[in-house]
């Protein structure tokens, strides 16, 4: 079976570097003791190791899990590490993951507050 991106009801991006040695069982494991999600409620789980060129998905499809491995030729992620969270991608997040720019951009300029005029 092959997975649409954008099927899952859910769509979770693993903050941080994941040991990329794992497979489905070791990464069933990380979701269920770090992060207490539920693995089997249609949901994709995107996990990135050192290496911001490739990443892993898992993904339960009514019968067992598929792993999914994605390797970019020529660029890379744009992959959160500055935390451990979990969060859970839009399908326009996604497809911004999948083009290699930044799922979470840091707004440039901040909301302005009301000042008295002379």
């Amino acid at each position: 079976m092959l997975v649409n991106w954008h099927d899952p009801d859910h769509i979770y991006l693993v903050c941080g570097k994941t040991d990329m040695r794992k497979g489905i069982d070791g990464l069933a494991m990380v979701i269920a003791e770090n992060y207490g999600l539920e693995l089997y409620n249609n949901s994709l789980f995107l996990f990135c190791g050192g290496r911001n060129n490739r990443f892993k998905g898992l993904f339960w499809d009514g019968e067992g899990f598929i792993m999914l491995y994605k390797r970019f030729e020529n660029g890379h992620l744009s992959w959160p590490r500055n935390n451990t969270d979990a969060k859970e991608l839009s399908a326009q997040q996604l497809n911004w993951l999948l083009q290699g720019l930044n799922p979470f951009p840091t707004r440039k300029i901040m909301a302005a507050h009301p000042r008295t005029f002379y």
